[in-house]
């Protein structure tokens, strides 16, 4: 089990894998370097602030949220919690296609219109509510690239052939699952998360840092990119002919 250490323990360790201190983070993201010490001296932090942290972490603002322990705001929450159930297969479909056709999906997905949100983003079920640890940090990543725990082990399957149950991703989620360096890199591979800087963030040893092909890449992208669609039109991606 890997142990959760606080945010500010957590922001210490990436913004060390970025070369960056507290004073070159704090204006890289353009905050009062005073501010930004009280969190990494364990203060709560503000949702502004990890807004203004994502960039300079090369981190998604929402995966940030998850470091933190905190559940995202609606507005960027995935948009329809029913269409993560089908962006496994279509990572499948993906994954064998020709580059030139992986691109063309890619850019039929991004230029899908935004919907509106169908209903209210769904409160977390009472499972869903993890003590801190750095499994509960993954598992609220692939929940915000709307992947439950159903969704996860499919999709690390997907991406890295790792296989997973439904229940051994819950059990990860509540830091009941060791994290491996195989595991960790199935991780990184799904999150599009360089495996090193996710390593760093666990405090976790990794021999090596395999870099991920350009098919895992268009992978992690196509999922992140398919949290803002609705059910209707992840089906419609299905039924295109690539």
């Amino acid at each position: 089990m890997t142990e959760h250490p606080g945010f500010g323990a957590l922001l210490a360790r990436s913004s060390r894998h970025r070369g960056l201190d507290a004073g070159g983070l704090a204006g890289l993201a353009g905050v009062p370097e005073p501010d930004l010490r009280e969190v990494l001296d364990g203060a709560a932090p503000d949702p502004a602030l990890l807004h203004r942290l994502a960039p300079a972490l090369g981190l998604h603002v929402q995966d940030v949220f998850a470091l933190a322990g905190m559940d995202v705001p609606e507005e960027l929450a995935p948009l329809d919690s029913t269409a993560g159930s089908g962006v496994p297969r279509l990572v499948m479909k993906a994954r064998r296609l020709s580059p030139g056709r992986r691109a063309a999906l890619l850019a039929f997905v991004r230029g899908l219109p935004q919907e509106e949100r169908p209903r209210p983003v769904p409160a977390p079920r009472p499972y869903e509510r993890y003590e801190p640890s750095f499994g509960a940090v993954l598992v609220r990543m692939l929940a915000n690239r709307n992947l439950n725990w159903s969704g996860g082990a499919r999709a690390l399957y997907s991406i890295s052939g790792l296989y997973l149950s439904a229940a051994t991703v819950g059990q990860m989620g509540h830091g009941r699952l060791p994290l491996t360096p195989d595991l960790l890199v199935a991780s990184a591979h799904t999150l599009g998360i360089p495996a090193g800087h996710l390593a760093a963030l666990a405090d976790l040893p990794l021999p090596g840092e395999p870099a991920p092909g350009p098919m895992l890449i268009d992978a992690a992208e196509l999922i992140w990119e398919t949290r803002r669609l609705s059910f209707a039109q992840v089906s419609r991606c299905h039924l295109m002919r690539w």
